[in-house]
């Protein structure tokens, strides 16, 4: 631990010389950056200005915005006893203007950043090597694709997306980290990492589109007759049960309501034996400062509150989160993980509904099989092509596995 120590210690704010001084790791510049911009480190999201972050992130994003991160981190989902230890980079120009940032992380463990690298930690460590502390730009707990590199619009974003990228470069060699992982950037991010030479991961996500329906009638009208069927019975059931079923957003939640919805997300991670990061105090803050952003589904037994599903939404897509029930209610996870959700998208009309990773009954529920990428630095040139090649099998695989799971949509032409 001292070593981590020292680590973090020899990162804390330290501003890196102007730009034009980096050089992309293994690929020569092409183009002089702006000779006034300069990289800067700041130990926390709340170091970076309100005003920043809503220059440079996307409007009424639920999670990339300081709200989220800020929160986060004061209540120690992403602090240093879970192995979160923000070092966010920041790209100022000569008349101070903020113009580029890149959130940050220094990792000593692999929980919560869905990159799936445990086996890449583990081959280090049968060499006898170290594979933490790595470099994590991402969103903790939070497997949602978006941008990465946030520059200001203009002539010089290529300039000082590059200078960033170079930076963090510049993080892992200087500091001995392991690896720099980019997690689901977005198309333009992905386009420029991996012109830099970081490799990229697939994986399979479900993903329900809204297409042209307009209520979930509509939408149960695209399935085939028996799987259309079976999520009527699935519906009645619930609504059978006596069970209340109710949608608040998060402004909505009194922070007295919370320890009980909290006790709820946190039985799921008991019963695989694993940690709920979240405390109720970090979810009541979300709700007020998030507002509309966060949406709660809630399934009331006479009045008490016995399962609910935590979601988030920006302007155009829900992304559900969390889950958790006290008691045994038939198809009530489906009802209000999914088929509450997908009414959600349909009233408040959002384009897509990501309910977290994994699952493969949501197919059945018509929640696309899609890939999704993430993309990996590795310091170590033999290591490097040692997991460039496992990757390069792994994405074969992936599509292989989407284009299997895409075959079990329930829907009438599904391909």
């Amino acid at each position: 631990m001292n070593g981590n120590q020292t680590l973090v210690g020899r990162l804390g704010g330290q501003l890196f010389p102007k730009a034009a001084m980096f050089a992309r790791v293994g690929t020569p510049s092409e183009l002089p950056l702006m000779s006034s911009l300069s990289i800067g480190m700041v130990t926390s999201a709340a170091g970076i200005p309100r005003a920043v972050w809503e220059r440079l992130c996307p409007p009424n994003h639920p999670f990339l915005n300081l709200d989220f991160l800020s929160i986060l981190e004061h209540h120690g989902a992403a602090g240093r006893h879970l192995g979160w230890v923000p070092r966010h980079l920041v790209a100022t120009q000569a008349d101070d203007e903020i113009v580029g940032l890149l959130p940050l992380y220094v990792r000593f463990n692999s929980h919560g950043d869905f990159i799936h690298d445990w086996s890449w930690a583990s081959a280090y460590q049968q060499i006898g090597r170290a594979y933490y502390p790595k470099l994590l730009t991402g969103l903790p707990h939070t497997p949602a694709a978006g941008p990465r590199l946030l520059v200001k619009p203009g002539p010089h974003a290529d300039e000082i997306r590059n200078a960033l990228i170079d930076a963090a470069l510049k993080v892992t060699s200087e500091f001995s980290a392991s690896s720099w992982h980019v997690a689901f950037p977005d198309d333009a991010d992905y386009a420029a990492l991996r012109e830099a030479g970081l490799l990229v991961s697939h994986n399979v996500q479900f993903h329900w589109q809204a297409g042209d329906c307009v209520d979930f009638t509509d939408y149960l009208a695209t399935f085939t007759a028996e799987k259309r069927r079976k999520v009527r019975a699935e519906r009645r059931r619930v609504a059978e049960s006596g069970l209340a079923i109710e949608v608040r957003h998060g402004h909505e939640i009194d922070a007295a309501e919370w320890p009980r919805l909290h006790a709820l997300y946190a039985s799921t991670f008991e019963k695989f034996n694993n940690y709920a990061v979240f405390t109720p105090e970090c979810f009541a803050d979300l709700g007020v400062a998030l507002g509309r952003r966060m949406v709660v589904f809630i399934a009331r037994d006479g009045g008490k509150p016995v399962a609910v599903s935590l979601c988030f939404r920006s302007d155009e897509v829900l992304y559900g989160r969390y889950w958790g029930c006290h008691g045994n209610y038939h198809s009530l996870h489906f009802e209000l993980c999914f088929y509450q959700g997908i009414e959600y998208c349909l009233r408040e009309h959002l384009r897509r509904f990501e309910p977290g990773a994994g699952g493969e009954h949501k197919v059945a529920r018509g929640f696309t099989p899609t890939v999704v990428r993430s993309v990996h630095w590795i310091a170590d040139p033999a290591m490097r092509r040692l997991i460039g090649r496992h990757l390069d099998q792994q994405g074969s695989a992936v599509e292989a596995y989407r284009q299997e799971a895409a075959e079990h949509l329930p829907f009438r032409n599904a391909t």
